[in-house]
């Protein structure tokens, strides 16, 4: 309000100097002398003053109004906002798409109470998909991974969506554009349900933060049962829970049905010729003998830029449900590590620090294998191995056999 009566007012002493001016200056005209008196000419100025006060004044009181106006987007529908007069806006240069890959993804985008709540769809089907989230179910059906699903347009997104537009001949962009949901078909609901069983909570079980503490366990098996159907529907946990606004995490019961993504992705017929490792762009790709994309997964890489190998190497084991040892000489900043001085054996399962599946690789200590917190994958984090998603990495041991090629790229 103050700024409107600023603004009015210097508009009113402008008019009235202009005006003022304007007639010195006819007056000075008449007597012949053929310019704007002194006198004028400062009246002039004061005028030009003036209205450059008052449009400056008016021009921040349009930003305030628009900042007060813009509202922070929570959903992400393929909208006409993505359209510029009826047309698709173009892509990005192929510099910045691969500046923008290369950032470091967040830990997660997502809260109980960003996006609105989503439903089953009952159909039908197929048809174009609609929103992010069905992209990234879509996608995954097809092999192509975003990581764990969250209905966020992030940096995985973005990177799954180019590759397969890349294998669609569209234009990469990375946004979910018109042509790309035309081609990108949802064939059944995005979402299910899933039934908890007693067997699911008979699975559950502290896990020690130490080495030693983990080496004595029976099996690093899952400890909530937020955690399992979050692996199940390879989801983020907090998309689990805005899912599932109802549920008591910490008093579910045998026969709770809990709404998850269904994004398996059946087996391909062929198997892999070769993997790919972007080690820039932190993705592990696989192709066929005719160099048609199998799978595109996020991957974490090492911290380490010397701990990063680069070149061809090749699977030489490929183990389900793996044992990890833990040795100390690799983890010096480890002070229990340096207190044990010895090496420790500890069982399988998903929260194993080699996850789910082990792919070695032809350099000692080096493999591909799951991990823990598959919400973490994307990272620069691991001691030089690749990291995937326990159902990325389980899926990619069915693929692959010893002496599959990896050829890891800067």
């Amino acid at each position: 309000m103050a700024i409107h009566l600023r603004t009015e007012c210097l508009a009113k002493s402008a008019g009235k100097w202009l005006g003022y001016a304007m007639r010195r200056s006819i007056k000075s005209r008449a007597k012949g002398s053929g310019r704007v008196a002194g006198g004028g000419l400062m009246y002039w100025v004061l005028a030009a003053v003036a209205l450059a006060g008052t449009g400056w004044i008016w021009w921040q009181t349009g930003q305030v109004v628009k900042s007060k106006s813009i509202k922070p987007l929570v959903f992400f529908p393929v909208s006409p906002a993505i359209q510029t007069n009826s047309r698709i806006v173009p892509p990005a240069p192929e510099s910045e798409i691969q500046r923008t890959l290369v950032k470091e993804p967040p830990v997660s985008n997502v809260t109980n109470t960003a996006i609105p709540p989503i439903t089953i769809d009952s159909g039908p089907f197929p048809r174009p998909v609609r929103d992010i989230f069905e992209a990234q179910v879509a996608l995954s059906r097809q092999g192509i991974s975003s990581g764990s699903l969250d209905g966020v347009p992030g940096f995985q997104t973005r990177a799954a969506l180019r590759a397969f537009q890349e294998s669609e001949d569209l234009r990469p962009s990375g946004e979910l554009d018109e042509a790309t949901c035309a081609r990108l078909i949802l064939s059944a609901p995005a979402l299910t349900r899933y039934t908890v069983t007693q067997g699911d909570l008979d699975r559950l079980g502290h896990i020690p933060h130490t080495w030693l503490g983990k080496s004595l366990r029976r099996r690093l098996d899952y400890e909530t049962i937020l955690e399992l159907v979050a692996e199940k529907g390879h989801a983020h946990p907090n998309f689990i829970r805005r899912l599932n606004p109802a549920i008591d995490w910490d008093h579910v019961v045998p026969g709770a049905i809990i709404t998850i993504p269904d994004a398996d992705c059946p087996m391909p017929k062929t198997r892999a010729a070769y993997v790919r490792i972007h080690l820039a762009w932190k993705i592990l790709e696989v192709f066929d003998a005719k160099n048609r994309l199998l799978i595109h997964f996020p991957c974490s890489i090492g911290r380490s830029v010397e701990k990063r190998p680069i070149g061809e190497l090749h699977v030489i084991s490929v183990i389900h449900n793996p044992n990890y040892v833990f040795n100390p000489d690799i983890f010096p900043e480890s002070e229990e590590g340096r207190t044990l001085g010895r090496r420790l054996v500890l069982p399988p399962g998903p929260n194993n620090p080699v996850g789910t599946a082990w792919i070695g690789l032809d350099r000692p200590g080096y493999g591909i294998h799951g991990t823990p917190r598959p919400e973490m994958v994307g990272r620069t984090e691991s001691h030089g191995c690749f990291r995937l998603a326990n159902w990325n990495a389980e899926f990619l041991a069915r693929l692959v056999s010893v002496g599959t090629p990896v050829i890891i790229q800067r």
